[in-house]
């Protein structure tokens, strides 16, 4: 992929208007080629000038993280200039905020075992997705023969992958009927019954599926397979989803989601056999830098910290972890292990990370002593220890180092970006029972590829990978 990369590049006249970006990761071995115009992206220590960065053939594109040698596609940021196609309206960290609180009820409601809605509960979706707008991080895949090019969203606590099938003016994004690979479950299929509760019975002797959702209409159609194109040389044969045909809006121009948890119906349970029903993702420090996705375990897990994989039994979709300390500044807290003993949900669609409140009050008492150098400002929601660094470079800001340690003894340093969001601590209290997993959230996840090998029972964190 990379000479032929160079060859593309060579050809290209140096006074043509467009600019061929390509992007290369040591770690993720990126490589995209996207088309540059005007425009400024600014973070705290970079700043980017593309409006428009768009991945050329990107179901062909090949990166390949140095920890594996599976089928890798780029992962970027759905409100980012790199993403394949980028969303118009970014949600504000409020908005960002008040979502997380709903997801984190979705958690809590999951595992209380009231998974069928409840009259107090209006706000909260029977299930995760375009309803809660949380899904920040998009790839790119082809599906059906030919080959039709889908940006679709990640959830690693989702299972049934789905498409839109057919917009509100009737104009077709997938169309099954042109795909000469492409077959609906019958009735009576095993792929039927297993989706359990995601089933919606039949129509004209096909499969139906539903995602029930309580703000907007529900996500329904016929629940099928096609070919499944993840690079020019990885295919999945028969993969299942559903072919959404409900009349609802198309939002922010994403083509589907793609589910990634650890139920039956996911990606990564049906490609088990192949794959070893394990993944890697590493999700990008910013809007505007790119990360990836993998398939399969890596070659070498020398580069990895790990920690043993919890799993529920309850609720199958979710991974989990165990946290036993937190580490501030090189200084561990002792926080006492009890704290963390319902363990933590790893999770892409989640903003922060909400910690027991122990361990939450140990947290932000420890990093305001080494903040003291900058006023306090009020709460932000749900976050309650910000700063005023009005005036400031942002560069020039101090944080103060932070890790997670894990069951096993594994100490993972986060990347500044998962530290601070804004001007504010970018961890919160849970407000979960006694029992109930807290959540390890995205904005902590940024820059570590994170591996999640149901196979083996094992999580692993590899720092700095995109």
């Amino acid at each position: 992929m990379k000479q032929g990369l160079m060859t593309a590049m060579s050809s290209v006249s140096q006074q043509l208007l467009l600019l061929l970006f390509c992007y290369y990761s040591a770690a993720a071995r990126a490589e995209a080629v996207c088309a540059e115009q005007p425009g400024t992206y600014i973070t705290p220590s970079v700043q980017y000038s593309c409006d428009d960065r768009r991945f050329i053939s990107s179901v062909n594109f090949i990166a390949t993280p140095s920890s594996s040698s599976g089928p890798t596609v780029p992962l970027n940021h759905r409100y980012g200039p790199c993403s394949p196609a980028p969303s118009t309206v970014e949600p504000t960290m409020a908005e960002l905020l008040r979502a997380d609180q709903l997801r984190a009820k979705y958690v809590r409601r999951k595992f209380s075992g009231t998974d069928g809605l409840q009259p107090l509960d209006l706000t909260v979706p029977a299930d995760l997705g375009l309803a809660l707008g949380t899904l920040q991080y998009v790839i790119t895949v082809g599906i059906g023969s030919p080959v039709v090019t889908q940006t679709m969203m990640i959830d690693t606590s989702g299972d049934v992958s789905w498409v839109h099938c057919r917009s509100p003016t009737g104009s077709t994004l997938f169309d099954p009927s042109k795909s000469t690979t492409y077959a609906p479950f019958s009735c009576s299929a095993a792929e039927c019954t297993q989706l359990g509760n995601k089933g919606n019975g039949c129509s004209n002797s096909t499969c139906q599926y539903v995602i029930e959702y309580t703000n907007q209409p529900n996500n329904t159609g016929t629940y099928g397979s096609d070919t499944l194109m993840l690079s020019s040389s990885d295919t999945v044969e028969n993969f299942q989803f559903g072919c959404r045909q409900d009349e609802a809006e198309v939002e922010d121009s994403m083509d589907g989601l793609m589910g990634l948890g650890g139920d039956v119906q996911s990606l990564v349970s049906q490609t088990e056999a192949t794959y070893g029903k394990a993944y890697s993702y590493c999700l990008p420090p910013t809007n505007a830098t790119s990360g990836f996705l993998t398939l399969g375990g890596p070659n070498d897990t020398s580069g990895f910290l790990s920690t043993p994989m919890i799993r529920w039994e309850q609720v199958p979709t979710f991974h989990g972890v165990l946290l036993q300390d937190i580490v501030v500044n090189g200084t561990q807290l002792n926080i006492p292990p009890s704290a963390f003993a319902a363990g933590s949900l790893v999770s892409s669609g989640a903003y922060i990370t909400r910690l027991p409140p122990a361990a939450y009050t140990a947290l932000k008492t420890a990093f305001k002593a080494s903040m003291t150098q900058y006023k306090t400002m009020p709460a932000r929601s749900i976050l309650d220890t910000c700063f005023d660094f009005t005036g400031l470079e942002l560069d020039s800001i101090t944080v103060p180092d932070v890790a997670l340690v894990f069951d096993g003894g594994a100490v993972v340093n986060l990347d500044r970006s998962g530290v601070v969001i804004g001007n504010c601590l970018a961890f919160a209290a849970s407000t979960n029972p006694s029992g109930i997993p807290s959540v390890i959230g995205n904005v902590q996840q940024r820059t570590l590829e994170v591996l999640l090998n149901v196979g083996q029972s094992v999580v692993g964190f590899r720092p700095g990978a995109c």
